[in-house]
């Protein structure tokens, strides 16, 4: 039977109600969430969440004074990796992104002489140089120089439409600090494995090593939000299956990136509140330390 607009309801009639799904959170419509702010109500994922003397509060109502005793700083707005929130969460894949732009613009001005003198090269005899140059005569900048540098447009383009699709996301989880970490320790380790294993007089150049880091700790970061693993394990098999299928590609700084990525990234989310610093910036220096170790034996090889 019908029930005129006007009537009550019965517990039947209202269930559907209750059945509605929560509401998404006002800074991630996508998350939804049963927890509010207490101070305006709004929803707030567990992301957004800051604690309060009572309950929680969303970033907005946290950057001003909480209005619970705790001056300003006390109640600052963290990220999932504990960095602070900041109002542009992908400024630093920006800039990273401008400073590869700017030196590939260099490359293009001024030609071979400044691509040769600053890229990956373990040790050979550089005609444009007039001279055997690379790490191992003592270039150790070159293992951070060449991830600024690249070979063709493509080579680029595709590098730094990378940075942004998976840089910026993980920019917002980590925080500037720790994202800047990361995005240099996987650089490097990809380096230093090149340098490694590699042939001493090939070349190699590329932002390609950071950005698999990047690869690997986004993987880590949506295991640790258990959202859907299918897409980025697609996408980095996609890349995978390029790094090894072509030629003229340095497998060795995308695997030498992805292991450094994973450990790291791994490091940034798991690590406990009470040790977080020390764990995380702890897991860069003993990759950093392993990169230096790879450095040193590759070296004595070729002296």
């Amino acid at each position: 039977m019908d029930q005129a607009p006007g009537s009550p309801q019965g517990p039947e009639d209202r269930e559907p109600q209750h059945a509605q799904s929560l509401p998404g959170c006002y800074r991630h419509p996508d998350r939804e969430t049963g927890i509010r702010c207490t101070r305006c109500d709004r929803p707030i994922c567990p992301e957004c969440m800051v604690n309060a003397s009572v309950g929680f509060q969303c970033p907005d109502c946290a950057r001003g004074d909480s209005g619970t005793g705790h001056a300003p700083a006390a109640s600052r707005p963290r990220t999932l990796a504990g960095g602070s929130v900041t109002a542009d969460p992908r400024l630093m894949t920006k800039v990273l992104i401008g400073i590869n732009l700017a030196v590939y613009l260099v490359q293009l001005s001024v030609g071979d002489r400044f691509t040769n003198r600053f890229e990956l090269l373990g040790q050979a005899y550089v005609p444009v140089l007039n001279g055997v140059e690379g790490i191992a005569q003592g270039d150790y900048y070159r293992m951070l120089t060449a991830m600024f540098l690249h070979g063709s447009y493509i080579h680029i383009l595709f590098n730094m439409l990378s940075l942004w699709w998976i840089g910026g996301p993980l920019e917002a989880a980590l925080g500037r600090a720790r994202y800047l970490a990361l995005y240099f320790v996987s650089g490097l380790a990809g380096s230093a494995l090149t340098y490694l294993i590699a042939a001493p007089n090939q070349p190699s150049l590329g932002a390609s090593g950071a950005i698999f880091g990047l690869f690997g700790a986004t993987a880590v970061l949506m295991r640790r939000l258990r959202y859907d693993m299918r897409p980025v394990i697609a996408l980095l098999v996609i890349n995978l299956i390029f790094t090894f299928g072509w030629s003229n590609i340095a497998w060795q700084a995308h695997i030498g990136g992805l292991v450094a990525g994973v450990i790291t990234g791994y490091a940034m989310v798991h690590a406990p509140r009470e040790h977080r610093n020390l764990v995380q910036y702890g897991t860069c220096a003993v990759v950093l330390v392993a990169v230096v170790v790879m450095t040193l034996l590759r070296t004595a090889q070729l002296t």
